[in-house]
């Protein structure tokens, strides 16, 4: 028998250098789309910040060093405005609803599958054919750990992050042999507007108090008992463009606090 093929040595350089790259990061005005954009910019990325807020995406691109681009992501048609040549995509723009499912508005049912699924579909499958003929590219989605688990009262989101798992997957299969790893991260609840938008919601579906909400509802599951922040998630991001985690791809990074230890 032949004797097996040489395993290729690990790089001996793990740092993070983004120069000449060019990164698309939705929902880029402010939380976590922000972090990353800045963190992605701080490794030499160009970043192209994405937003429906247009000061809110020209504010993070100045900061960034980069350009803004304003951005309805319900609707396809903002593709027209991105450029083809991407090596990094962080899907991260969001939005949510809190309500029962007996009383949740069909069209906010849709719009945010659009927003939150079918967009970085769209934004993926516009940047994948410059990553393979780079031989090199990043796709990470930002899920949640409600990609992994669910709670009440948020059919529309909960659906969103599940299913953007497995898009991430199934970019994982088909971009491996050309380069290009896709991986989503899944943090627990982090320190941004749309959580803090939702401790009024929850708190008047549940009937309790704004205060009890998050140590009741939102931190009760975790065994930290804190919010993330921002930038926690940034770093995560900037790690999976990073050389060190070239081996890894179709993974679901969870920085939840240990919600799902129990």
């Amino acid at each position: 028998m032949a004797p097996a093929a040489p395993v290729p040595a690990p790089p001996r350089d793990l740092a993070l250098d983004l120069s000449g790259k060019r990164a698309l990061v939705t929902g880029a005005a402010s939380g976590i789309g922000r972090a990353v954009a800045l963190r992605l910019a701080a490794a030499g990325a160009h970043v192209l910040a994405v937003d429906l807020d247009a000061d809110g995406a020209k504010s993070t691109a100045e900061d960034a060093g980069g350009e803004p681009v304003v951005a309805d992501l319900s609707s396809p048609d903002f593709l027209d405005t991105l450029p083809k040549d991407l090596d990094v995509v962080v899907n991260n723009a969001g939005f949510q609803q809190v309500a029962p499912l007996e009383e949740f508005p069909r069209e906010t049912f849709g719009a945010i599958l659009r927003v939150m699924l079918e967009a970085p579909f769209w934004i993926t499958s516009h940047a994948l054919p410059h990553m393979y003929a780079a031989g090199w590219g990043r796709v990470v989605n930002i899920s949640s750990v409600h990609g992994l688990v669910a709670s009440p009262y948020k059919a529309a989101y909960v659906s969103a992050k599940h299913g953007l798992q497995g898009l991430t997957k199934v970019t994982a299969l088909e971009g491996a042999e050309h380069g290009v790893t896709a991986n989503c991260i899944n943090p627990g609840y982090v320190r941004t507007p749309l959580v803090e938008g939702q401790i009024a919601d929850q708190a008047k579906v549940r009937g309790i108090p704004e205060d009890e909400v998050l140590a009741d509802v939102i931190l009760e599951r975790a065994a930290l008992k804190r919010l993330l922040e921002p930038e926690e998630v940034a770093e995560m991001a900037a790690y999976l463009c990073s050389p060190a985690a070239s081996a890894m791809t179709g993974a679901s990074m969870v920085m939840d606090g240990g919600w799902t230890a129990h």
